[in-house]
């Protein structure tokens, strides 16, 4: 891509990207009453095979949230009674995130609405647009995890 004196594309891409993280961030709070954060711990706690719960550090590395933002995240859910954190049974120092029934229960009720804010969200998009756009941003976010400004030029795979 050409970058030219003002951004062009490239900065106009990562504007866009903010942008839309901010109005996800402010849609789910205005619509479903959670922060992106909760919805998305919720999500990660709920998948088949998370039944006992997860460590917090695998937590935060899943969603790319900061320790402080997911610390605080939790304690309101811990308060909310949708998680508890319980010692890890190899390591009793160590805390898995459990969802709780309540959170399992508040889950289920909001996958409807969560049904329904996708498909107004991508009421404009045909199923191919929806996986390219997948597929695109899976590759932006390999790269951007691969980003090293302290080092030379990053090597360019001819396999994606």
């Amino acid at each position: 891509m050409i970058v030219n004196e003002s951004g062009g594309v490239p900065n106009r891409l990562f504007f866009r990207l903010f942008q839309t993280g901010n109005i996800l961030q402010r849609q789910v709070q205005n619509e479903m009453g959670i922060s992106a954060v909760q919805w998305a711990v919720l999500g990660a706690l709920s998948r088949e095979g998370f039944e006992g719960g997860t460590s917090f550090n695998q937590l935060k590395e899943y969603l790319y949230v900061s320790r402080q933002n997911l610390d605080g995240v939790l304690k309101r859910m811990e308060r909310d009674g949708h998680v508890i954190r319980i010692p890890a049974p190899q390591d009793r120092r160590a805390r898995l995130v459990v969802l709780t029934d309540s959170g399992r229960d508040f889950w289920g009720r909001l996958q409807d609405t969560i049904t329904e804010f996708y498909r107004q969200a991508l009421h404009s998009m045909s199923f191919d647009d929806s996986v390219s756009l997948l597929h695109l941003l899976k590759k932006l976010q390999h790269d951007m995890t691969e980003i090293s400004l302290n080092s030379e030029e990053p090597e360019i795979s001819e396999t994606r």
